[in-house]
């Protein structure tokens, strides 16, 4: 129904405005009186196989949603409802932004793919620890990002702000250094100047909620050479990060069926998709080699079906993300690759999610 009806009645409207749309619907439905009881009816997913603690965190599936969706917190718990293990929100900055000029994000149906560079579009991190106070049902990581007017040399202060504020309502923290659509944001992923941004991060964490060690994590771009991938993950562990998350959009646009005049004409902005799936599973597969279990890994970019999401935990991801996958298969695909993950798991003979996580690594960190 959804492909066949509503898709293209969204895809009428510009991309943008079709999301707010279909979240607000959403929204709707889980303010409903026992709107989220028939949400979780329709579209949750409690097979005791796919349950496991990661981060400290009890989750009943490894597939949460990427951030971006959700980048205020305004309906985290209407996702977490429709079928999400876990709700990533933000990407979140220490000031309010309107983002970049619109249009700012794009369609490419032959690919299944989407650029956007909605550059941190947000009401800042302030605005948003009001709805995350008091108790949830949903887990929830928070995503913190670079205001663009800030300066690089005082992005640090930044980061620290947002974080005192949402340190203690966060249930893992992320340090979004990988998104291409704020000016420089990207050189902070040299190990040089991540270290003491992510040292400051962790001791704004410890500072501002003592009694509970928020996990914190990295995520970084599939566009990192090798031997920077390496650097960031023998950072990570030298640090005490709790995780990696690999990885956000890419800019390059080789490989795709939409023709590159087409592509052209859209301009600049992270391109999402299947397209970004080999990369993105070379990338899990150099962390893993290197990181082993010391690290939780998150694998997000090209993940569209039970296959590609258990192939990623067999490859060492204890956690999966979707978002672009999200729009083009619609509101059941949450709960079609958990149980899709859930038969596969069943398949090869394995008593849990837990044990299948790792068991293709390989110490080389070939895909």
């Amino acid at each position: 129904m959804y492909r066949l009806l509503i898709r293209p009645l969204l895809y009428l409207l510009d991309p943008e405005r079709a999301h707010h749309l279909a979240f607000g619907a959403l929204r709707f439905v889980a303010a409903l009186p026992f709107g989220r009881a028939i949400l979780r009816l329709l579209f949750g997913v409690r097979d005791p196989i796919l349950r496991s603690t990661v981060l400290g965190l009890d989750l009943a599936h490894p597939v949460g949603l990427a951030a971006g969706f959700d980048k205020d917190a305004i309906g985290f718990e209407a996702l977490a409802a429709a079928g999400f293990g876990f709700v990533e929100i933000g990407t979140l900055t220490g000031r309010p932004q309107a983002g970049n000029d619109k249009p700012r994000l794009f369609r490419l149906p032959a690919d299944e793919a989407l650029v956007n560079r909605m550059g941190f579009n947000n009401r800042g991190s302030a605005d948003a620890a009001a709805r995350l106070t008091g108790t949830r049902d949903a887990v929830v990581g928070v995503n913190i990002g670079k205001t663009k007017v800030v300066e690089e040399d005082d992005a640090i202060a930044d980061y620290v702000a947002s974080t005192e504020r949402l340190a203690t309502l966060a249930d893992y923290f992320v340090v979004n250094v990988s998104s291409p659509n704020t000016p420089g944001l990207r050189n902070l992923q040299a190990v040089d100047k991540l270290r003491p941004l992510l040292a400051s991060v962790r001791e704004a964490l410890d500072r501002a909620s003592p009694a509970r060690r928020v996990p914190l994590l990295v995520k970084i771009a599939p566009d990192l050479a090798d031997d920077d991938v390496d650097s960031v993950a023998e950072l990570a562990l030298s640090l005490g990060l709790d995780g990696i998350i690999a990885t956000n959009t890419t800019i390059r646009r080789d490989g795709l069926r939409t023709d590159a005049a087409t592509v052209q004409a859209l301009g600049a902005g992270g391109l999402s998709g299947p397209i970004l799936a080999a990369r993105s599973r070379a990338v899990l597969a150099r962390l893993r080699a290197r990181v082993g279990t010391k690290l939780v890994l998150v694998s997000v970019g090209g993940i569209d079906s039970a296959e590609e999401a258990y192939a990623r935990i067999r490859a060492g991801a204890s956690l999966v993300q979707i978002y672009t996958a999200y729009i083009y298969g619609g509101p059941s695909l949450p709960k079609r690759i958990a149980s899709g993950v859930a038969s596969l798991l069943r398949r090869d003979g394995f008593r849990s999610l837990a044990d299948a996580v790792g068991v293709d690594a390989t110490p080389g960190g070939s895909p």
